[in-house]
């Protein structure tokens, strides 16, 4: 009998992880895939890319529109509201026999919980890390305890799932699975990076990924202020990315363009795709922000990363990552250390801690398509850790 398998995805991050893991589902005879889209996907001020989905050669099986103009606290959590109604009409018309997810975030936090009342079973991706920046940090962690299988990154994070009495064979170490389209995405050429961001590559520009940090009291104003102070400083050429539909995003966006008016040789694109991130982050001089990219993925390109604030406090990070405080002198500082050619040099033979021996992709198919589908996958225990 076909197993029919939804995958959930919300941005256009989400979407660039998932990839490795969609093309094995979608080639196999045995698997249904249902890919079931919202969120910022459906945006247009967020790239409307639910297009790349199509040209990516994936069908849409449900959208789930979420999202209103408002980014206010109060204004995410009647998304979420919205968010948790609109995945379970998604599920209820699909049926699946397994839902899909990955991260933290709240749209995907809505999509875990309407799953709960159908006896859908989830899959979880990326459980087990630390953002303590964020509230995504909470979210994940509720989403580990509605999931049935868990596919994490790496032994640690893996024995954080097992401290929430988690059972071990729900637990598998697997690496980063966005680590998987360095095996197979298409490599752009200068010239087509150069058109896609609409600038030059010489001198080389900075990447910049900034979103808010939603567990702190500090304006958000005050967070892009002090970046885009020192990037101002630092007069070299930037490429922003826009940040994601998180509290107070809009207003950080706002900031962002206001820059890019203000500098010739600056821009912000909505979206690059997966092949066009990975060529500008294989060709930056550095990366600015507090993206979980610049943890996770940046160390594959041997890309120095200035990691601003608390948003990834608690992950694990290679020598490539400065951390600096919200100043701008500080980022001023550590974005001029950076782009040095001494710092450049001594990270050679870089190690990055969430790449496998294997592809993650490989070993999430596996076991999606393997699992038994009984009452043992969705009536979980509960394992007590021993007597201090």
């Amino acid at each position: 009998m076909t197993r029919r398998i939804a995958v959930v995805t919300t941005t256009r991050a989400d979407f660039g992880i998932y990839r490795p893991l969609l093309k094995r589902l979608a080639a196999d005879d045995g698997i249904s895939l249902h890919l079931i889209a919202g969120g910022m996907h459906l945006r247009p001020e967020f790239g409307m890319t639910i297009e790349e989905i199509g040209e990516a050669g994936f069908a849409v099986a449900a959208r789930v529109d979420l999202l209103s103009g408002d980014d206010s606290p109060l204004g995410v959590a009647e998304a979420m509201a919205r968010a948790t109604r609109g995945f379970a009409e998604a599920y209820a018309a699909l049926a699946p026999d397994i839902a899909v997810l990955l991260g933290d975030r709240f749209e995907m936090h809505a999509a875990a919980v309407a799953a709960q009342p159908l006896r859908i079973p989830l899959a979880h991706l990326h459980g087990g890390e630390l953002t303590l920046g964020a509230l995504d940090d909470s979210w994940r962690h509720s989403m580990t305890k509605l999931a049935h299988l868990h596919f994490v990154a790496t032994d640690e994070f893996r024995r954080r799932v097992l401290q929430m009495g988690e059972e071990p064979w729900r637990v598998v170490v697997c690496g980063a699975l966005g680590l998987d389209n360095l095996i197979d995405t298409p490599a752009l050429t200068a010239a087509e990076l150069e058109a896609r961001i609409g600038l030059p590559l010489t001198p080389v520009p900075l990447l910049v990924t900034f979103h808010p940090e939603t567990r702190d009291a500090m304006p958000v104003a005050e967070q892009a202020g002090a970046l885009l102070e020192a990037l101002d400083a630092a007069g070299l050429p930037v490429v922003f990315t826009a940040p994601n539909a998180d509290a107070g995003g809009r207003e950080i966006r706002r900031l962002m363009e206001a820059y890019v008016a203000a500098h010739p040789a600056a821009r912000m694109v909505d979206s690059l795709g997966t092949p066009g991130y990975f060529a500008l982050m294989g060709r930056a001089a550095a990366m600015v922000g507090n993206s979980s990219s610049g943890i996770i993925e940046a160390a594959s390109f041997t890309l120095p990363v200035v990691n601003i604030g608390d948003r990834q406090q608690g992950r694990p990070r290679a020598a490539n990552v400065i951390d600096v405080a919200r100043r701008s002198d500080a980022i001023l500082a550590a974005i001029r250390r950076a782009t040095s050619e001494t710092f450049r040099t001594s990270l050679a033979g870089l190690e990055n801690p969430y790449a496998a021996d294997h592809p993650a992709g490989e070993i999430i198919h596996r076991m999606l398509a393997s699992v038994p589908l009984d009452d043992a996958l969705l009536k979980k225990g509960f394992i007590d850790l021993p007597q201090a």
